[in-house]
């Protein structure tokens, strides 16, 4: 049973959402908040897996209350669900540690994988979303002197292997720890043990966090390989 919040300051979207929800059987709507502070608040009194987390809200907007509960809560996952796609939204949300963005016109079956996809270790970024999300980063990749720093992580990235450059590559892709291990014929303890592994090594929060670096950085790995810094690696 995964157990979600929904937070948005329509009262009429949030019971929509959870009538809606409610129809599968395998999510539990633990509450229906209005604003940030009552996310916080909510979660004292239950953790929930996932959070549906409008970006406008008044007391706290969505992204605060992201950056906060990923600091707090490391293990629940924010879904962002709103009605606007500029920039400034995309980057600040997935930099605190979203790990999906969804517009509120998304479908209910676009919903509902997103929301299993991301329990299962997974992100997932709307397809109008996508491409901006990425061109953004690589500007930014390219601009030092914009007001955001481009994210770096502190560990050595010679240090990475060759799978473990492919289990980051599948990340940015968004695919699940299941659907990593599928691709790369492991089991999915063991594409959880690289993860922690190469989040170690780069010493980032998550996998939201690795997933930005590696669009960030241009396809480190193709780069690398192609000049066969990484050849000896396994």
């Amino acid at each position: 049973m995964i157990k979600i919040i929904i937070a948005d300051d329509q009262q009429l979207l949030r019971e929509s959402l959870k009538i809606i929800l409610s129809s599968n059987p395998n999510f539990k709507i633990i509450d229906l908040v209005s604003n940030g502070k009552d996310v916080l608040t909510s979660i004292e009194k239950e953790i929930p897996d996932i959070i549906l987390m409008d970006i406008r809200m008044p007391e706290m907007d969505g992204v605060n209350c992201t950056k906060i509960i990923k600091e707090k809560y490391p293990q629940i996952n924010v879904i962002v669900l709103t009605t606007f796609d500029d920039d400034e939204y995309i980057y600040n949300a997935l930099k605190f540690g979203a790990s999906g963005y969804l517009l509120k016109g998304s479908s209910l079956d676009e919903l509902s994988k997103a929301i299993q996809t991301v329990y299962e270790g997974g992100s997932i970024i709307h397809p109008r979303v996508a491409a901006k999300a990425i061109k953004l980063f690589s500007e930014m990749a390219n601009h030092e002197n914009k007001q955001e720093p481009v994210l770096r992580p502190q560990g050595n990235v010679s240090d990475l292997s060759k799978t473990e450059w492919k289990v980051i590559e599948k990340v940015a892709d968004g695919l699940s720890n299941k659907e990593i291990a599928m691709h790369l014929h492991f089991s999915e303890g063991t594409i959880r043990n690289y993860l922690s592994v190469i989040l170690d090594k780069l010493q980032l929060r998550d996998r939201t966090q690795l997933a930005i670096w590696y669009l960030q950085s241009g396809k480190t790995m193709d780069k690398n390989l192609e000049r066969g810094q990484y050849e000896t690696n396994h």
